[in-house]
């Protein structure tokens, strides 16, 4: 499965669309771009791999691998990605403004339901990154 984020950006933060096969999963906000510096940008365009995580923070949820020169890249609820994130990905239900969004929790949930159903198969979910043009 490919899930395809795509991102537009601005000073105070980054929105995107998340989709697959064409079909919207949700909405995702993320830090500024500023040259994938660890805990203040969010990550570069690319092709990663998605995969189960566990913590007592987050409890069950999504881990982006492979990211250079970073580690834990994480899809987590958050509605503010400069208040709540350090490079990591959060999905919204709806855009509120740059980097800020709505019922991420709710979004969460749907996203994660529907990756960890391909994961259980022992299936790969790659995650593309672009730019919206």
């Amino acid at each position: 499965m490919v899930l395809l984020l795509t991102r537009t950006y601005f000073p105070e933060g980054t929105n995107g669309k998340l989709e697959c096969e064409g079909k919207l999963i949700c909405h995702t906000i993320e830090l500024p771009w500023r040259m994938n510096r660890k805990r203040v940008s969010c990550i570069p365009e690319g092709k990663y791999f998605i995969r189960k995580r566990y913590s007592k923070k987050f409890r069950w949820h999504l881990e982006v691998v492979d990211v250079e020169n970073r580690s834990l890249i994480l899809f987590h609820p958050a509605n503010n990605a400069m208040k709540e994130l350090n490079g990591c990905i959060a999905p919204v239900t709806k855009l509120s403004g740059p980097g800020l969004g709505l019922l991420s929790r709710k979004a969460f949930e749907k996203l994660k339901t529907l990756v960890y159903k391909i994961l259980d198969r022992q299936e790969v979910v790659e995650l593309l990154i672009i730019s919206k043009l």
